[in-house]
């Protein structure tokens, strides 16, 4: 009777450093205060507070029901020193719910928000990983901008002035996230406004600024690194492409001169 006490006690424990939303989840994480040597002569340390990481699993941005509330409510609990991990696999989604993770990360975690590109991020969710500070794909990361899609019923004039509103106000929004950050230039935004996707690979998005940092076997690594990576790969792939036609055409040369010997 006592261990299931104790085990009851434990799922209570963990259920509250969870949350559900109908797409995404909230877990919290404590870390530990934290001493950094400084000058190891004269032994002095920086110290690192405790302080709780709010990771939250980022899925299609479709509530329907009310989960999400509790979400946002946990996360305006957070200290100052607190931190915001978002883990993104989203297709998009309602730009409405996107801009209150915006909202949020700029009222609580200015400064200290981390966004890793899980699989996919499109529309919405490109949106959202760009609003990190620190930006963290894999080698296999995808990412899409594109136009958002808007419809509206209603009389004529009310929609008339509607539809002019949220175009307004959604083209600075994605500006503001995007076009400022240089993720994309003024000319490939309008092209965008005029209907054209943009889909980027792990490279393009650390040539584009869009990816701070990569995963790699494990380890985290600036965005410059990888590129330069790629390229030595690049360049080994060629060598060896180069020695495999050598050999080939040394292997024919060779085949060529033993049948002249045949011959004599």
């Amino acid at each position: 009777m006592k261990n299931n006490s104790i085990d009851l006690v434990d799922l209570d424990l963990a259920r509250a450093k969870s949350i559900n939303s109908e797409f995404h989840t909230l877990f919290i994480e404590d870390r530990s205060e934290r001493k950094i040597p400084v000058n190891d002569a004269e032994k002095t340390y920086q110290i690192i507070p405790k302080y709780r990481i709010f990771r939250v699993y980022i899925s299609s941005f479709s509530e329907i029901k009310k989960g999400l509330h509790a979400v946002f409510n946990e996360l305006r609990k957070a200290a100052s020193n607190d931190h915001l991990e978002l883990r993104i696999n989203s297709g998009g989604g309602y730009v409405r719910e996107g801009q209150q993770f915006f909202n949020v990360m700029l009222e609580k975690f200015s400064g200290r928000t981390t966004a890793y590109l899980d699989n996919v991020g499109y529309s919405m969710g490109a949106l959202l990983f760009c609003m990190a500070e620190k930006r963290v794909i894999y080698p296999y990361s995808d990412l899409m901008f594109h136009d958002y899609a808007h419809g509206v019923m209603g009389k004529g004039g009310n929609v008339k002035s509607r539809v002019k509103h949220s175009s307004r106000t959604m083209k600075q929004f994605f500006h503001d996230i995007v076009v400022r950050q240089n993720f994309l230039t003024e000319s490939e935004f309008k092209e965008m406004l005029l209907g054209k996707d943009f889909w980027m690979n792990a490279k393009e998005m650390c040539q584009r600024g869009i990816a701070t940092h990569v995963v790699i076997s494990g380890e985290i690594i600036s965005a410059k690194d990888f590129l330069k990576l790629l390229k030595r790969k690049k360049k080994a792939e060629k060598k060896q492409a180069e020695n495999s036609d050598q050999i080939s055409e040394q292997k024919v040369t060779e085949k060529k001169l033993s049948k002249k010997k045949v011959k004599k």
